[in-house]
This record gives structure tokens, sequence and C-alpha cells, in this order.
């Protein structure tokens, strides 16, 4: 019989928990759900407050079938909120919003991803914040793509604007920037121009172009995640990789000292002491005081 839990009120049927989702590790989908409970929904609830959610599923583990779903799973509850989201093939799209720990707890019991956009639900299209997505191509490392986010990160300070660093959860790296309301078309354009110029400044190191034959050895710097359609993974996430892998934030002296891949990987078990030594250093993304104007914006 699948357990009842009462989550703040709302009755949620947690099931499978002794299911190992992680054989790497042997973590089960109740120590994942713990993760998500005990750990990360204080700090991530924030992050993801009024941004329409995409989800990964892989409800067998990383081994099997995984899907990518953006609109409201059959058979989500009533009190589970969701957002309207313009689409071309779809005008009513509707995609769902975790606002408090029943609806987290909802969605983490269907084993996902958590994916954001990178504007609110109730300014569609609008970003308040823009980010780089440091992807290595073999036999590049984190290793690299933390060279390049040094790279960027001075050249966004000179414009003015504060970056800030997260592990991808996988190979690379994500760099953060809070923004006063922009069109995401803009912020597109402008880390675009930014991917170029570092392109051209680092070009043993940097591509800027996601064709595959040009990225070996090279880290693309994939600025097209600020489009208003496209979802970055989570701050906080579970990635659907081998072991309990975490998009889990950095500092810049982690960024800075990194030599080795092994030395950016977070499970997470790793992360109640993470939170407990640094808090959460995606903090100021959701501090309205930190946000700047694009150059000219």
């Amino acid at each position: 019989m699948t357990p009842i839990t009462e989550v703040e009120g709302r009755r949620l049927a947690l099931s499978n928990l002794d299911k190992v989702l992680y054989p790497a590790t042997g973590t089960t989908k109740g120590e994942v759900l713990h993760y998500y409970a005990a750990t990360a929904a204080d700090v991530m609830l924030t992050h993801l407050n009024d941004r329409p959610l995409s989800f990964l599923r892989y409800p067998d583990g990383p081994d099997g079938l995984r899907f990518f779903t953006k609109n409201p799973p059959p058979g989500t509850p009533d009190w589970v909120r969701t957002a309207p989201v313009a689409r071309t093939d779809d005008p009513g799209a509707r995609q769902v919003l975790v606002q408090d720990l029943p609806s987290l707890m909802w969605a983490a019991n269907l084993v996902v991803e958590f994916h954001t956009h990178q504007w609110r639900g109730d300014t569609p299209g609008v970003a308040d914040r823009m980010v780089f997505d440091l992807d290595p191509g073999a036999p590049a490392t984190i290793v690299e793509c933390c060279e390049v986010a040094l790279w960027l990160r001075e050249r966004l300070a000179a414009d003015g604007l504060a970056a800030y660093g997260k592990t991808s959860g996988s190979k690379g790296l994500h760099l953060l920037v809070p923004l006063k309301p922009t069109p995401s078309g803009d912020v597109t354009a402008y880390a675009k121009g930014l991917a170029v110029e570092a392109q051209k400044a680092l070009p043993e190191l940097v591509v800027h172009r996601m064709t595959r034959a040009l990225r070996p050895g090279k880290v693309f710097v994939d600025f097209s995640q600020n489009a208003a359609a496209k979802t970055t993974a989570a701050p906080y996430t579970l990635r659907a990789k081998d072991s309990p892998t975490v998009s889990a934030p950095v500092t810049w002296d982690e960024v800075e000292a990194c030599a080795a891949p092994a030395e950016l990987v977070f499970l997470a078990g790793d992360m109640a002491a993470r939170l407990a030594r640094h808090g959460d250093l995606l903090g100021p993304l959701t501090d309205p005081g930190r946000a700047r104007p694009l150059p000219g914006g």
C-alpha cells in the first residue's frame, strides 16, 4: 500500500520509497525525498518561487526512461498552482509552479529534475536574471569551465554586473547574473555578445557555437538558455546522473582553486554541511537590491 503523508495540511501519496534510483550509491527514492524535504526545501523554494517549471522525469533512475515535460502531468492535484505560458503551438499552455513544501514534495515524488525559466510567471518573457551554461567538450572538464567563468566574471564586472556560480550537476558550470527586468531577447543578445568576446579573448579554450565538431577540448559558452522559451536546471535540483549529483552553488574561491573535476562534484549528502557553512550562495539572485540593468538598458 502506498503510504499517505501529510505535508503542511496536504495529503500526499509517496510511492516506492525503497526503490533504488541511483545504483552507483544505492540511493533510494525515500532518500531523494528526504533530501528535498529536510535539506533543500528552504533555499530551493526561494529560487523556484513564481517560476513556471519544466520537468525532466526519470522515474526508474538515470538508466531508465527519461522524458522532458512542460505541461502539468496527468493527475496534478488541484491545489498545485500553474501559470499560463505562451507557446506558438499551444496558446493555452500552462506550467507548474512550485510555491510551497507540499508542491515541492509532490513534484519530487514524480522523480524529476527541476528546470526554470529566467523570468517569473507574472512577467513572462521579461528576465530578472541571465545565465551562461559553460559546457566542456572532452577532454576539457569543469576545470576549463572555471577558467572561462573567471574571465566572464571580470568582463561582467566591467559592465557593472555581478555573477554567481553553481555546478550544473553534470559536467559543467552555470553563471547566473541578477538583472533589472529586461526583455529576454535583449538578454540573449547581450549574452551572445559576451560569448563571442570570450571566444576572441580565449580562442584555444572557448567556442560560442553549438556545432559539435567545434567543441572537443573547448568550453561551449551557451547563451541560448536566456531565450524566453528555454529553461535551465534549477539551483539545488538533483540530476539524472549515475550518482545523486546536485546543481550546487559554489564560491569564487572554489572556482579559482579548482584543479580536478572531482573537486566540484557535490552529492545530496554533501549539501546540509555546505548550507550550514555557506548559507545560500545564490541568495543575491533573489534580492532585488542586487539587480542591475544591462548596459544601455
